[in-house]
């Protein structure tokens, strides 16, 4: 870690599409003293607010420049057209991108996907975004190919999507600035990779607890006096008692005179 003092809060920004709920959760049980600051950003800006100092880490969409960040690829999304509802591709449960060959495709500036070609038919301009392609979509203009996370964030009763087989895929990952790999930002590294409170790459790990001595139940009084119990016969058996005693040796009866 190169980070040595720890800010009064923490800054994480994201990608639309993300949702990042279950990490701020974790975060808040974890370290319920140090504030964390959720920070919408689009895609394309990302970089520089990470850059810029606008966030600690972020949640980003591949690819990312290595020369000044660090990124963790965290999972890949299926990728889907957003169609009319009373488009043909609703009646089917998949299509490829040949299958979009005659329709009118979408292309917003901000598109997050790596597209060698993109599918169907060029627009006559490009959306700016993809809220104002998805209103084109349902305008009846084209249609639109997108993350399906994004396809859930600007979901309309009247559109629906549907997978699309061979088209590029869009990666999500977590990424900061190298030179600022804060105590702040190892802890949230640990939450989003599973680890557990306790585990040893943590920062503040719980030390382990002396194990306890289980209470004596009585059982070593016992051994204590099995171990001291004489192994000869008792005294009142034995063949040394005196020789009027009942435990003495008994003579052979006399005989009669």
């Amino acid at each position: 870690m190169t980070g040595s003092e720890v800010s009064p809060s923490f800054r994480l920004a994201y990608v639309p599409g993300v949702t990042p709920t279950k990490w701020v959760r974790i975060w808040n049980e974890r370290l319920p003293d140090v504030p964390l600051t959720l920070i919408a950003v689009s895609a394309a800006e990302a970089f520089d607010v990470l850059r810029g100092g606008g966030a600690d880490a972020g949640f980003v969409r591949l690819p990312v420049d290595r020369t000044d960040l660090s990124a963790i690829p965290l999972y890949t999304e299926t990728t889907v057209v957003v169609v009319p509802k009373d488009h043909v591709v609703a009646a089917v449960d998949a299509v490829s991108a040949e299958d979009l060959a005659d329709d009118i495709v979408l292309h917003p500036l901000d598109d997050t996907l790596d597209w060698e070609r993109p599918p169907g038919r060029p627009a006559n301009e490009r959306p700016a975004t993809t809220a104002d392609a998805v209103e084109l979509v349902a305008a009846g203009v084209g249609l639109l190919v997108v993350p399906q996370s994004l396809a859930r964030l600007h979901h309309r009763k009247d559109l629906t999507y549907r997978p699309v087989t061979d088209a590029p895929e869009s990666r999500v990952a977590l990424s900061w600035p190298q030179d600022e790999t804060t105590d702040l930002v190892e802890d949230f590294i640990g939450i989003v990779r599973g680890r557990t409170v306790n585990s040893s790459r943590g920062r503040t790990p719980t030390p382990a607890q002396p194990r306890r001595k289980r209470p004596d139940t009585g059982g070593g009084a016992r051994q204590k006096r099995a171990a001291g119990k004489p192994t000869g016969k008792s005294p009142r058996s034995g063949s040394g008692g005196s020789k009027g005693s009942k435990g003495g040796k008994r003579g052979k009866p006399r005989g009669r005179s």
